[in-house]
């Protein structure tokens, strides 16, 4: 097993992991097997109960895992697909520890930071590096481990230490780090010495650099590189220019034309390891696919004006998966996406009295977009804003795509608007739970008076329902499949008793879980794209093979809806899957003309 460490100073947030996404999908163009684990150093379990507008989305995995966000930018890189174990946090190993030492695992040995916690968490990465994430089956060749935070932080003392250990019995050529580093431009000088000083914090803490990937606004100039070359104790090919891109989807190919594989592959010794042709070929399938999808943004003269009312805004990363996969479908479709984030509360008619310039600045967004997007949430708070914006794109025939909340508001406003249902039987439980009289329900058996990991989590079935051929969603994922899956993440529900009601007005659930109770997808019919889905198809999407719905809803606004239909049909009869991924691989696709 070979290790890639990719570690950061100077600053968080300076990019560790598009870093460690870029280094692992140039390892898969060579044909190898490449896993990744994220440590956050926090002492939360998991990511599920934090609060969006500080740490960002909570990322779901296959499994139920709520882990961090960058979980996601593996996989949507790799095309890998992960376990809750890939994301290790100083509360995991710290229950693993205290839970051994409860059953005597420790032999009445004092339970100590160094060796037992250290101990635990050079076992989790060695256990976790080997388990399958791809359609071979096969342990992985390379396991990117990407450490959160900057090192010298208090919280990530244990784990420096284990890292250190780990390198320590790994061999040689197996164990190699990358440490991502700011450099800030000063009255347009560029200073290199918080670099010089994260790089000596580092090695202080016993960890050794082989490359610093330095982060900067601008191309590091020729003398800033050998400078920091000369202090940090490195080769000058050895320091990485990672200047900022016109998309992070370029900055692998950045770094390939700076000879990041040969320098992996010197550093580990890669060419000793034996690569089946078919997998050589397949990597460099990836590798031309992505550059042809990739090296042409900037070039594009199509804009696409696509409206996300949302209650996050405060944090960029509250909806970065969101974010993501309209990348994805807007790249499919060559238009370049314009994304306008709105905050609910602003289309909301107190906001006309407290501040009208936000409020019809909101409105003329909404009315003029081509596109409206409602993502996932929780809380009452803008909750009517969002449903204003589901009734405008109703009414409008402005197609509208709604996440997990935004579909169920979707049905709210329906039950209003078009089925006279009166409020406050037309509301959620979640924001008025006096009676269980309301269309949107509460799930009891999710959360049993506990928050953290209590809810719908996961990958679940969705079944097509009978005389659904007609579906504008269907038709992209296939009319031959019978069911989908895709990854969940809620507490409520549509209430059975109002379906039949809502149905007969017009507005088809189309998508049911395998019981029939659950209602997973809502579609109009006579409506270019009114969508909503339960599930949570973001954590699906990949670069080169978008999420359906957000494809569908991208295709719908730029108004080629018919042609990326004709186009993935083609594709299906030709082995596509019902979700677009087989254990994690999707499917490679040319560029549609278009």
């Amino acid at each position: 097993m070979k290790y890639v460490l990719v570690s950061g100073g100077v600053i968080s947030g300076v990019g560790k992991g598009i870093i460690a996404s870029s280094a692992g999908l140039l390892l898969k163009t060579m044909g190898l097997k490449v896993s990744s684990i994220k440590i956050d150093p926090y002492i939360n379990t998991d990511a599920g109960t934090m609060n969006p507008k500080e740490h960002g989305e909570v990322y779901v995995l296959d499994d139920g895992g709520e882990v961090d966000l960058d979980l996601g930018n593996y996989e949507r890189y790799l095309n890998v697909t992960l376990t809750k174990d890939n994301n290790i946090t100083l509360g995991k190993i710290y229950s693993q520890v205290i839970e051994r030492e409860r059953r005597g695992d420790y032999l009445g040995k004092t339970v100590q930071v160094v060796p037992h916690v250290t101990g635990a968490i050079e076992e989790w990465i060695q256990r976790v590096a080997k388990v399958p994430v791809d359609d071979t089956g096969l342990e992985p060749d390379v396991c990117i481990i990407e450490l959160g935070g900057t090192v010298g932080d208090i919280e990530s003392m244990a784990f420096v230490e284990a890292l250190c250990e780990l390198r320590r019995n790994c061999g040689r050529d197996d164990f190699m780090q990358i440490h991502v580093s700011y450099v800030p431009l000063v009255h347009g000088e560029q200073k290199t010495k918080p670099t010089q000083m994260a790089i000596r914090s580092v090695r202080s803490a016993g960890l050794v650099p082989d490359l610093i990937a330095c982060r900067c606004e601008k191309p590091l100039e020729t003398a800033a590189v050998e400078k920091i070359a000369r202090f940090c104790q490195v080769q000058v090919p050895h320091v990485l220019n990672v200047r900022d891109m016109p998309s992070t989807y370029q900055v692998p190919i950045l770094l390939y034309e700076q000879d990041l594989i040969a320098l992996m592959t010197t550093t580990l010794r890669l060419d000793e390891i034996s690569i089946p042709q078919a997998m050589k070929q397949k990597g460099t399938q990836i590798w031309s696919t992505w550059k042809d999808l990739c090296l042409g943004l900037e070039h594009l003269r199509d804009k696409l004006d696509i409206v996300l009312v949302g209650k996050y805004l405060e944090c960029p990363d509250s909806y970065l998966s969101v974010i993501k996969s309209l990348e994805h479908a807007a790249m499919r479709c060559r238009r370049k996406l314009n994304l306008i984030m709105i905050d609910a509360e602003h289309l909301e008619p107190h906001t006309n009295k407290s501040d009208p310039a936000s409020f019809h600045k909101a409105w003329h967004a909404v009315s003029t977009a081509a596109g409206i997007l409602v993502p996932g949430g929780f809380g009452a708070r803008g909750t009517e804003g969002m449903i204003a914006a589901a009734k405008w794109a109703r009414e409008s025939k402005t197609p509208y795509l709604g996440i997990c909340l935004g579909m169920q508001l979707a049905v709210v406003e329906f039950a209003r608007s078009v089925c006279d249902v009166p409020i406050p039987q037309a509301t959620s439980y979640e924001f008025d739970a006096n009676s269980e009289d309301r269309v949107i329900i509460s799930m009891p058996e999710h959360h049993p008076g506990r928050l953290g990991g209590t809810m719908r989590l996961g990958l679940r079935p969705t079944l097509w329902q009978p005389d659904t051929q007609w579906s504008k969603l269907r038709a992209l994922y296939g009319l031959n499949n019978e069911s989908i899956n895709e990854r969940h993440r809620h507490r409520y529900e549509v209430n059975p008793a109002y379906i039949d009601q809502l149905q007969n007005k017009g507005l088809t659930f189309i998508g049911k879980d395998e019981t029939g109770i659950r209602q997973e997808i809502i579609e109009l019919k006579d409506h270019p794209w009114f969508v909503g889905v339960q599930f949570h198809p973001e954590y699906l999407s990949r670069v080169l093979e978008p999420s359906k719905p957000y494809l569908g809803f991208i295709a719908a606004s730029a108004r080629i809806l018919d042609e990326i239909t004709a186009e993935g049909s083609r594709v299906s009869s030709n082995g596509g899957h019902a979700n677009g991924l087989t254990n994690g691989h999707a499917a490679l696709y040319r560029l549609p003309v278009l």
